[in-house]
């Protein structure tokens, strides 16, 4: 069995402190201040993927661990490259509140901005 590959400080994944603190809070409220922030992409939604926020108490196998703005993260190896130089930021407005990534990988995001291509 292999262990989880720490990634080295790079632009991978980053997460603004808007989004890092936002995160911290719903840790916290949820009794998961320990856990990572596990970020996935899968198939689905109206642009061909979707992303996807969960805790996670322990990497998986194949998971990159990474840390922005205080936060551990864990990306699945396989998944990277779709998001290599994502961040992650958090919004609040009259039109939307939530957290919003913006992926320089995507060619195409629908009006959501919930799924890529």
């Amino acid at each position: 069995m292999t262990e989880a590959v720490t990634a080295p400080p790079t632009q991978i994944f980053t997460i603004s402190e808007r989004a890092a603190k936002m995160v911290r809070t719903i840790m916290k409220n949820e009794g998961k201040e320990d856990a990572a922030l596990r970020v996935t992409v899968a198939p689905g939604g109206c642009a061909g993927y979707s992303y996807g926020l969960d805790f996670a108490d322990k990497p998986e196998e194949n998971d990159l661990v990474l840390e922005s703005g205080g936060v551990k993260v864990y990306i699945d190896r396989d998944l990277e490259p779709l998001v290599h130089g994502a961040s992650l930021d958090y919004t609040e407005s009259l039109q939307a509140t939530g957290f919003v990534l913006d992926n320089p990988n995507a060619s195409h995001s629908c009006g959501c901005g919930k799924s890529f291509s």
